[in-house]
């Protein structure tokens, strides 16, 4: 229903307008857990069989200024604006955790909405434009992982390692564990890949399934055993659409977290200015912004978010909270002036990202475990990328000689300080007006967080009683001035930039 209301808003104002495009354009490492790209490739059926076609890294589907990158592995970054997209940095930060980006809830042909309410051709193959969009959009946003929560209706239908987008004829090497795949290293065109790991969006949404529950009814249900199977089942046990879920059911449900923030929620939040945004594409585009900023606005801070993220946290509920992409390549099907759909997999999917803190192998290495390590420890804060990359971001407790990581808990007795660095913009041209950068502590209470401090560059705060405190990175975006057409107001209004999970104080 969400999406037929989003879609409905998009058709009614693309009656004269530039119409639909079709969107080319544009760690625990056991001795069973194994990488191979022979094992069994996708059925005729489903997507991807052919080779080639695999994405261009880094590259946009349109236009030669979006979508440029770097390696991130020594070389200079090219100057940042938007669509720009960089690789992780490869060092760890000062306590020896990788810091990779990634996706969590987003959806792929095995979702029955997915691709224009179409992921099913009419002759009984899945809609490779749709595959081909995805396949492309995952490697020019050179994330280091995602997890897909494809909804049951077709995931629940579909076998190992069909779920995972498995193509060898494309590079794809899975990652298996007692001879069985649990997930696919996804190979684009310069050599390099991304970690895709299975989930379902059906009632609750585990993500990193390594196989699915014996019995597959149960991801149309919210119970205990539910959820216990899917842990069982390796998943970190999740729900989305927090503005769904009541305080009570994240508290006594046996969940590990739930969503900050869903963009397709907070777009109908913002319907209003979609409409806008649509009047003026379909009357010829004049005042747009940048393709790439079109999100800009249709964001805002969504309150019910935040009002139950802080009452669950104040009540003594350790809980990781994600931000959800959820795209479906099925909502704004016309095209920019950069010839891309509004919705593509690539446009939706580098907008922002959850960086999870992990513990690699003493060689550097990661698989799927540690990545899920690190979303149960809560070791996450997710980044608005569409403002550009939070480089130097840092957020931990010092109690003594002991640190303490994000999600992680220390006792007040112990005298702790929360430590926050402010980030600045990784590749900002030196020649744009530098955007203005805060660095914000809060505690989480009744309704919502109340502030305690703030500052700029590096803070410290010493908490005075025991509670769940985060940090929270504001900006106001003087950078994107230039970028922001008949929307330029919005370049001088501070929004969030950085969400960092909390930090628990214990009596």
């Amino acid at each position: 229903m969400r999406r037929t209301v989003l879609w409905l808003a998009s058709a009614a104002v693309a009656c004269g307008g530039s119409g639909g495009g079709n969107g080319s354009g544009g760690s625990d490492t056991g001795a069973s857990t194994s990488t191979t790209g022979t094992a069994s490739t996708v059925g005729d059926s489903g997507p991807g069989t052919s080779a080639g076609s695999s994405g261009t890294t880094g590259a946009s589907s349109s236009g030669d200024d979006a979508g440029s990158s770097s390696s991130g592995g020594g070389g200079q970054d090219a100057p940042w604006q938007p669509g720009t997209v960089y690789r992780s940095l490869p060092e760890p930060n000062p306590r020896g955790l990788l810091d990779l980006r990634g996706l969590v809830h987003t959806h792929s042909v095995y979702s029955h909405d997915a691709c224009d309410e179409m992921p099913v051709q009419e002759d009984g193959h899945f809609n490779e434009p749709c595959f081909e969009d995805l396949r492309r959009g995952l490697c020019q946003t050179q994330h280091d992982w995602v997890m897909f929560t494809d909804h049951p209706e077709l995931f629940d239908a579909t076998e190992y390692p069909d779920v995972l987008l498995f193509d060898a004829a494309r590079g794809d090497a899975l990652l298996e564990r007692d001879g069985a795949p649990v997930g696919n290293w996804s190979g684009c065109d310069d050599g390099s890949s991304i970690l895709l790991l299975a989930g379902t969006e059906g009632e609750t949404m585990p993500v990193g399934l390594e196989h699915h529950v014996d019995d597959r009814s149960l991801y149309g249900q919210v119970s205990a055993e539910a959820i216990d199977a899917f842990k069982a089942a390796g998943a970190v046990s999740l729900v989305a659409h927090t503005e769904d879920w009541t305080v009570e059911q994240l508290e006594t449900l046996p969940l590990d977290g739930f969503e900050m923030y869903n963009l397709h929620a907070n777009t109908l939040l913002n319907i209003a200015a979609a409409v806008q945004l649509l009047a003026k594409l379909a009357q010829g585009g004049d005042g747009l912004p940048h393709p790439d900023l079109a999100i800009m606005p249709l964001w805002s801070e969504d309150v019910r978010y935040l009002q139950t993220w802080g009452t669950v946290l104040s009540h003594g509920t350790r809980r990781v909270t994600t931000m959800g992409t959820d795209a479906h390549r099925n909502t704004f099907m016309q095209e920019l002036p950069d010839g891309e759909r509004i919705d593509s997999f690539r446009r939706m999917m580098l907008w922002f990202s959850n960086h999870l803190l992990v513990e690699g192998a003493q060689d550097g290495s990661w698989d799927d475990l540690a990545l899920k390590d690190a979303l149960r420890s809560r070791r996450l804060y997710g980044v608005f990328e569409y403002m550009g990359y939070a480089q130097g971001f840092d957020a931990y407790v010092a109690a003594g000689d002991t640190v303490v990581e994000i999600g992680g808990e220390v006792a007040i007795g112990d005298a702790p300080v929360i430590h926050a660095v402010a980030p600045t913009v990784r590749g900002l041209d030196p020649l744009a007006t530098p955007p203005t950068i805060t660095v914000h502590v809060l505690r989480a209470i009744e309704g919502g967080f109340e502030e305690v401090l703030a500052g700029s560059d590096a803070i410290e705060y010493v908490p005075d009683a025991p509670g769940a405190y985060r940090v929270e990175v504001r900006m106001v975006p003087l950078h994107l001035t230039e970028f922001l057409g008949d929307y330029v107001d919005l370049a001088s209004q501070p929004r969030p930039w950085v969400y960092a999970n909390a930090f628990y104080v214990t009596p």
